[in-house]
């Protein structure tokens, strides 16, 4: 190790920045951060600098550099671009044994910039020790991506009431009530923005966490749920908070449209129990409810885990009404809904300046349902999605003819939508029966109805396929 990671305090404490250029003021802003009272030595100044010094936000002194303008530093930083003066600056802070950085100069600097992820109080440093600085950006701009914007603010919530935990449990009982509140509904509330309902969960946990250990039971106490949209099917598809709730769940209920690769991607010591719909074993939803609440009612955290997103066409109200009833806590984490996922896969944009103005979502399974208005849906500028319509294609084409769609209406069907064997096949209310069945086309595939399924010319291998049917 080169360089010892370390986090220094210079809080109203005096910082020397030389130089003042383009560099200085990007070293000047970081330092401002940290409450740093900070002179700059410098003839000049670019604007943004000036501008500090004329707000009286920093102090400038207007000359070149001497030695003795390091003493009493708690840090000093030389960003002036001419290779002696830097030489000097860091010969004269380390005669008096001050912390030096000579800006792209590791060789006479005694400490340099790590690449930071400022998620004030969280902080993480990330350096080569000079030698790929680029690579060390790259490595930031990958954990800004997953880190949850509002981590500082969980750290924030956990630190005020480190104290009253502390009151309440034992220093064995400590550790794993924290993992349940970074990992569970309260530390979701907070990335919500809802310190409110964040607070009165972490309430709840508190007191069931201090009545259980109180009793001497043993037991865990009442779990949580996690409604989780498993997206179209492509793994890299998953949203980073519904991988983060799969690496902690302890029971995920799946069902037949969660691919094996999105499982790959959970916990490996989780249950997994199949919910789904086979022949011969027809879950219920009631059935899938009762489970719900058992494994919450053993103290587990439960993932419920669906293809798409929970709230479309994916039963997540009544699965939270349930929840509800019976006081379990519970998040929802919305997924990629498969209309999105095919859209994009096949290159279909749902809306159209000059072709669609809206789109509707239509669950194939209720065809004969009185509310489905098939005139509206036959109407033309608008896309409309029609989920789990493949096994009624015939009905589904018949009604829209009826209501007044013409025959020659483009549509197209999305087969097993973002997986490597997806396929799209595209044609007109005339032709696509056919079309599918000749391709024997099986779910899970998405109907899409609108002048937008034409838009995109299809690849090769779809324009072949298509043209050997037709």
């Amino acid at each position: 190790m080169d360089y010892l990671p370390i986090f220094l305090q210079l809080q109203a404490r005096p910082v020397l920045v030389v130089g003042g250029g383009r560099v200085a003021a990007r070293k000047v802003d970081l330092l401002r951060r940290t409450g740093a009272q900070i002179t700059i030595v410098a003839p000049e100044l670019v604007d943004e600098l000036r501008e500090l010094a004329t707000q009286g936000e920093v102090q400038h002194l207007e000359t070149v550099f001497a030695s003795e303008h390091v003493t009493g530093a708690a840090a000093v930083i030389a960003a002036t671009g001419v290779t002696e003066v830097n030489a000097a600056v860091s010969a004269a802070a380390r005669e008096q044994n001050i912390p030096v950085n000579v800006v792209d100069d590791p060789a006479i600097s005694t400490f340099i910039f790590p690449a930071i992820v400022d998620r004030s109080p969280i902080l993480i440093a990330i350096s080569s020790g000079g030698q790929a600085p680029v690579l060390a950006r790259r490595i930031r701009a990958q954990m800004e991506a997953l880190l949850p914007a509002r981590l500082g603010a969980l750290a924030r919530f956990m630190g005020d009431r480190r104290k009253a935990v502390k009151r309440a449990l034992r220093t064995a009982a400590r550790r794993s009530f924290w993992e349940r509140i970074v990992g569970g509904v309260v530390g979701a509330r907070i990335f919500a923005g809802d310190e409110v309902a964040a607070g009165k969960e972490f309430e709840r946990e508190l007191r069931t966490t201090n009545l259980t250990r109180s009793s001497g039971t043993g037991a865990l106490g009442l779990g949580e749920c996690y409604l989780i949209g498993a997206g179209p099917g492509d793994p890299d598809l998953l949203t980073l908070r519904a991988l983060q709730l799969l690496q902690q769940a302890d029971v995920i209920l799946y069902d037949r449209l969660v691919p094996a690769a999105v499982l790959e991607r959970a916990r490996r010591e989780a249950e997994r129990v199949f919910v789904g719909k086979q022949p011969g074993n027809h879950t219920t939803q009631e059935r899938i409810n009762e489970l719900l609440v058992h494994y919450a009612r053993l103290g587990l955290r439960v993932a419920r885990l669906k293809g798409g997103d929970p709230f479309i066409f994916g039963r997540g109200g009544e699965e939270i009404e349930v929840l509800a009833a019976h006081g379990i806590p519970y998040v929802v984490v919305p997924g990629i809904t498969a209309a999105l996922g095919a859209a994009a896969s096949a290159n279909i944009p749902l809306t159209h300046r000059k072709l669609a103005q809206s789109v509707t979502f239509v669950t194939g399974h209720v065809l004969d349902d009185e509310s489905l208005d098939w005139n509206s849906l036959a109407g033309a500028r608008q896309t409309v999605v029609f989920y789990m319509g493949v096994g009624h294609l015939p009905q589904i084409v018949a009604k829209l003819q009826a209501a007044g769609a013409p025959a020659d209406h483009p549509v197209a069907v999305v087969e097993r939508a973002t997986l490597p064997e997806q396929r799209t096949l595209r044609g007109t209310l005339e032709t696509i029966v056919s079309t599918v069945q000749a391709a024997k086309v099986a779910p899970p595939a998405l109907l899409i109805v609108g002048d937008v399924t034409a838009l995109a010319a299809a690849d090769s291998l779809i324009g072949s396929e298509l043209g050997a049917l037709a």
